[in-house]
């Protein structure tokens, strides 16, 4: 990528937003040398690092890098010799913790089943220097100071040195208590001079003391002492402090020489921490601008939904849908100025380096984008002072290097081309080079002012005019990107709405050509027509949705109300047997008495009469036949009216008849669902009273009274979708539903993976699997409640 081209579409504004979110210098440094990739492979790799990230961020919150520096120089001077410093240990042994952390990290998010792929492999790379890390720890503390654990060696030394040092303090002490001290020390202190303990002596008191003077104020009226009585303790302690900082080295030496022997080790560790630092700057930055991983291809196509530019606030931005490559190659916007055509510009051209870098783009699920070789621009004003240039010139210059290297593979911006000189001239030439690009099979989007533009893309196939709406009532651009609709100029109705007099325009109109007037009349006809049609579109769209919404429903609501139905069935079927035989056994029994008491008692009871009372009871054990033959052959002999409660057989449902459809059918409604039923179908239960029949009929409610069995999230943001899952579960529970279904899609499986996280944890899940075969497979998820 040209850099001219990444500085012109704000790419390093970008970069200086992604490198507040480094976790260390590394992470920065790799940040600072992110560039586009036109290959197609590695920006797959790039993009699935980044969602990979961002979904251990979702479900972790955090990554533990902290201890994370970049001790490379460090390590490589040790491997040729070189003795490291404490606080440079220190730093060696920090960044083999932050290794070992996010070592455990990862391998605890794969025992959890966590899908993850590029992390685990980097993280399996990172080799645990344990004893290193030990071993410098009890040598060295965090501010960098060595332990006088670290040898014995050194342990004794500094005990010799605490020792003799309170022997001098001591010796000092008394002197600075004697009673002449006074009178003879400038300063009741006992103070250091070239490293060895002296007390402040007034001149002219100088050899009341004796010893080594070591220095004197700048006055000259004190003399900084080593009395004699101290020298040979000074000597000791000073050949103590030598010992201490031999054994330092030594252990220093020692530490040195292991972070050598396991230098390529610790460099394969820090390749990987960098890695991943940089994986987790871009999920955050992803996180920030509430970025989506867009699907990627080869193909030239691009799909943004609700596609925003990421460097302005996203309270301020107004989304727009941008499409290229299907139906049409070449897209020419026009409109006023600061109506939002540079913006849309930019907002593709950003989006493509962002995607091409391995960054989220701040769009809807389901936006694709496409990888160019090469992202042309030529934007804004360019004038060069130094080469003396005109604007239309700096422009040319721009152009015919565009027009030197566009292939096929490349994405071309032009803003406001052949703007500059002479309007018939620059209209001629914009068409002109608009074509050759064109034929080249670039994607373009041009903007421009040229009204000879507006019908560029009617008689071009693969050409598509669009432009920003323009609120004539505000005098204000609203910034919404119109696709198939050129921008008509709207001097005459801004001029009249601010004033200007009604003859002063009709003039002004008559000037204009006859073409111009029918242009300007059609565009302004296309501009309401397709709001018209964008907004039937919607509304068919809600009600078709709705009607496949409830027609599901009452499918899965039937489906289980027979499933329960037969349930209940069987069971009121088994309890009737187990009384039946229950009361056959004690019948028996009771026979069984008769007969022993007639042949005990020589009772009047007959035998005849014994087998008479069990065919009677036998006769008394109830069938369970499910038929319907009887109940159809009743219902062909009744006459209905319309709103006579009826049964309708087939569903073994309640309903009211609505009206007669024909012959032998009628229409009836059951619940929420009206449907036509055959009169063979239908039994009679009872007519209502004749005023009842004069009220309308119940109508199906609308959806703020019905819970429906699905949730689809499809579309939805990560975050707002996880919000609708909690309301929807609430509601679900309050309706008295034992079973519902979740619509999260297969997609990058981010969506899925948040779902069943929330589900787990929900007071009013009892369980959850995904669909069937024919419920959806993994793009749903069954939810059972308590």
């Amino acid at each position: 990528m040209q850099q001219r081209v990444l500085q012109v579409l704000e790419f390093e504004k970008v970069k200086d937003q992604l490198i507040k979110h480094a976790s260390s210098s590394l992470g920065k440094e790799k940040v600072k040398a992110l560039i586009p990739s036109s290959d197609y492979d590695e920006v797959i790799i790039s993009q699935e690092q980044t969602d990979e990230a961002a979904k251990v961020i979702r479900l972790k919150g955090n990554v533990p890098l902290g201890g994370l520096v970049d001790v490379r120089a460090t390590v490589k001077r040790a491997k040729i010799g070189g003795l490291l410093s404490a606080s440079e240990l220190i730093e060696v042994a920090g960044t083999l913790y932050a290794g070992r952390n996010m070592k455990r990290f990862i391998e605890k998010m794969v025992e959890e089943e966590i899908e993850l792929h590029h992390l685990p492999e980097l993280a399996e790379k990172i080799v645990l220097l344990l004893e290193l890390e030990r071993n410098i720890s009890q040598c060295i503390d965090d501010n960098g100071h060595v332990l006088d654990s670290a040898s014995d060696t050194l342990k004794g030394i500094r005990q010799q040195l605490r020792t003799t040092e309170a022997r001098v303090r001591d010796k000092l002490e008394s002197m600075i208590r004697s009673s002449n001290a006074t009178k003879m020390l400038s300063d009741a202190i006992i103070t250091i001079r070239n490293d060895r303990f002296v007390l402040p002596v007034k001149q002219e008191y100088r050899g009341a003391y004796g010893g080594i003077i070591h220095d004197q104020s700048s006055s000259g009226a004190t003399l900084f002492i080593e009395p004699q009585v101290i020298v040979d303790l000074n000597n000791t302690l000073q050949q103590a402090k030598v010992k201490e900082k031999v054994e330092i080295e030594r252990i220093l030496r020692l530490l040195s020489d292991e972070v050598a022997e396991s230098s390529n080790e610790i460099l394969q560790n820090i390749y990987c921490l960098s890695e991943m630092d940089f994986m987790f700057t871009k999920a955050k930055y992803a996180k920030q601008i509430k970025g989506i991983r867009p699907a990627v291809n080869n193909d030239g196509v691009v799909r943004m939904f609700k596609a925003r530019h990421p460097l302005l606030p996203e309270n301020e931005v107004v989304p727009n849908d941008i499409e290229l490559g299907t139906d049409f190659t070449t897209i020419v916007i026009t409109g006023p100025n600061t109506g939002g055509k540079t913006v849309a510009l930019k907002t593709l051209g950003l989006c493509t380096l962002m995607t091409q870098a391995g960054l989220q783009i701040p769009a809807l699920d389901g936006s694709e984008m496409t990888v160019f070789d090469a992202v042309y621009a030529d934007i804004g004003d360019e004038q060069s002072i130094e080469q003396s240039l005109s604007t239309f010139s700096s422009h040319m210059v721009n152009i015919v290097d565009i027009l030197d290297k566009v292939d096929e593979k490349s994405l071309v911006l032009f803003d406001e081309l052949g703007a500059g000189t002479d309007p018939q001239e620059g209209a001629a030439l914009a068409i002109s080079i608009l074509d050759e690009v064109y034929h080249r099979g670039a994607r373009v989007i041009a903007t421009t002012h040229y009204p000879e533009l507006k019908a560029y893309g009617y008689n071009r196939s693969g050409v598509i005019n669009a432009s920003v709406e323009f609120d004539i009532a505000t005098l204000s651009p609203t910034y919404k990107l119109l696709i198939g609709v050129p921008g008509r100029s709207n001097a005459f109705e801004i001029s009249k709405r601010l004033g200007l007099q009604e003859h002063v325009i009709n003039t002004a109109r008559a000037q204009m050509s006859n073409e111009r007037n029918e242009v300007d009349t059609m565009i302004a006809s296309l501009e309401t027509s397709k709001k018209t049609a964008e907004q039937e579109m919607v509304d068919a769209e809600k009600i078709r949705k709705e009607a496949e919404q409830l027609h599901k429903d009452l499918q899965k609501q039937i489906i289980e109300f027979n499933q329960q139905r037969d349930s209940l069935y069987e069971e009121a079927e088994q309890k009737a047997k187990q009384k039946v035989e229950e009361a056959r056994q004690e019948a028996e029994q009771i026979i069984q008495d008769l007969r022993k008491m007639r042949k005990e008692q020589h009772a009047a009871v007959k035998e005849h009469e014994l087998i008479d009372a069990r065919k009677r009871l036998e006769a008394s054990v109830p069938t369970f036949e499910k038929s319907k033959k009887v109940e159809k052959q009743e219902a062909a002999k009744q006459s209905f009216l319309p709103g006579d409660e009826v049964k309708v057989i087939t569903f073994d449902q309640k309903g009211h008849l609505i009206e007669k459809v024909s012959d032998n059918e009628w229409q009836v409604q059951m619940g929420i669902m009206k449907m036509k039923v055959k009169e063979k179908d239908l039994q009679y239960i009872k007519r209502a009273k004749q005023e009842v029949q004069e009220k309308p009929l119940a109508m199906v409610k609308g959806k703020d009274y019905h819970v429906s069995l699905e949730l689809d999230l499809r579309g939805e943001r990560f975050e707002n979708a996880l919000l609708k899952v909690e309301k929807y579960l609430d509601d679900a529970v309050l309706a008295g539903y034992p079973r519902v279904s979740i619509i999260h899609g297969k997609g990058t499986g981010a969506l899925r993976t948040g779902v069943k996280e929330l589900l787990k944890n929900h007071r009013s899940v009892k369980n959850t699997r995904f669909g069937e075969a024919g419920e959806g497979g993994t793009g749903v998820t069954i939810v059972e409640l308590k």
